[in-house]
């Protein structure tokens, strides 16, 4: 008998998607941050993030990942705020040439790590700066089912975001 596929791979990144930015009429809803994580003082837009987004990240049927260059930041900073558990954190090359090769073909400096990262597992990738690039990219270079999700910076991740991915990561 055969162990059963791992579960896809969620990529998340943080500013963007968990921590809306830009002009918003109205400007941007922020929500009681309670004991505040060591560290956390440093990053004002943290009350941005919607506690609400817990639960429904905690049910998606993957593995998150922080996708961020928050890095282990996300872990001591933004985890806690969450209620999550430290999650593997992808670390980024230092591979200046070839993001500048990449930047040069509008790929996103983190498409190729991304892809190397998950191995031809499963993933999706939930970023607010993914283009048709990264999306023709990864359909010639990663051997598994992959969703590349552009969230709207301005709003964050919302319902209707998490709808999509649930039912991608439900169909794969």
């Amino acid at each position: 008998m055969t162990a059963p596929d791992p579960l896809p791979l969620l990529f998340l990144d943080v500013d963007g998607p968990l921590i809306p930015f830009g002009a918003r009429p109205g400007g941007h809803r922020t929500y009681p941050m309670g004991p505040v994580p060591p560290g956390a003082a440093a990053h004002p837009l943290l009350a941005r993030v919607d506690p609400s987004l817990v639960p429904r990240l905690g049910a998606l049927p993957c593995t998150l990942v922080w996708a961020t260059t928050w890095e282990d930041e996300a872990n001591t900073v933004l985890a806690p705020r969450l209620d999550l558990p430290v999650l593997d954190v992808v670390a980024w090359p230092d591979a200046p040439e070839q993001e500048a090769r990449d930047a040069r073909a509008g790929l996103h400096w983190k498409t190729r790590p991304l892809v190397e990262w998950a191995a031809g597992r499963a993933f999706a990738w939930v970023d607010d700066e993914i283009g048709e690039p990264d999306r023709r990219w990864v359909a010639g270079h990663h051997g598994g089912p992959a969703l590349l999700h552009r969230v709207d910076p301005v709003l964050g991740l919302t319902g209707a975001d998490l709808r999509l991915i649930e039912a991608w990561l439900r169909s794969v």
